[in-house]
């Protein structure tokens, strides 16, 4: 196997080696910085929140949900992708340091797991709104919301994909 995609699969982990590494990580008095999504399709708007995310710590840990959670969130036609290309996709990414797949509709349970110094999600959520929110705040860290890249979105792809076929 090769040097980067050796580098690459040590990037995707469970919940159980995610709390260790994060555990390393603190030790060495590292800010963690956790987002999440389905990143279905990688995109242009997708880089650069992530690029911006991981400018807010050392390192960042992006929860994907799995197949099963992107069904029941988005429709049965999704994901385009499935869970293990989408985990790669994003651990391939120099800005990404972890990739963890959770199952639930919500990274509640990873966000209490992982105790991020700082949450972030995109500009279409509010603080109030993001899940784990409270749990990361009571602990003070810090939630950021960062604007969307206009004109990029997976859903927008998709349409496209789908009309030119017709």
């Amino acid at each position: 196997m090769s040097l980067h995609r050796t580098l690459i699969d040590s990037k995707i982990v469970n919940q159980e080696s995610l709390v260790q590494k994060i555990s390393d990580w603190k030790k060495s008095n590292l800010r963690i910085v956790f987002t999440n999504g389905c990143f279905d399709l990688l995109h242009k708007g997708h880089v650069d929140y992530l690029a911006k995310a991981a400018d807010l710590g050392d390192v960042l840990v992006v929860g994907l949900n799995s197949d099963a959670s992107v069904s029941r969130l988005k429709g049965k036609n999704r994901p385009i992708q499935n869970q293990d290309s989408r985990a790669a996709i994003m651990a391939s990414l120099e800005c990404v340091s972890a990739v963890c797949i959770f199952n639930e509709e919500t990274p509640e349970n990873l966000i209490q797991k992982a105790k991020p110094d700082v949450l972030v999600k995109g500009g279409d959520y509010t603080i109030e709104t993001i899940v784990g929110a409270d749990f990361v705040l009571s602990r003070g860290g810090m939630v950021e919301t960062i604007p969307f890249l206009e004109g990029f979105s997976t859903s927008a792809i998709e349409t496209k994909i789908l009309h030119s076929k017709k």
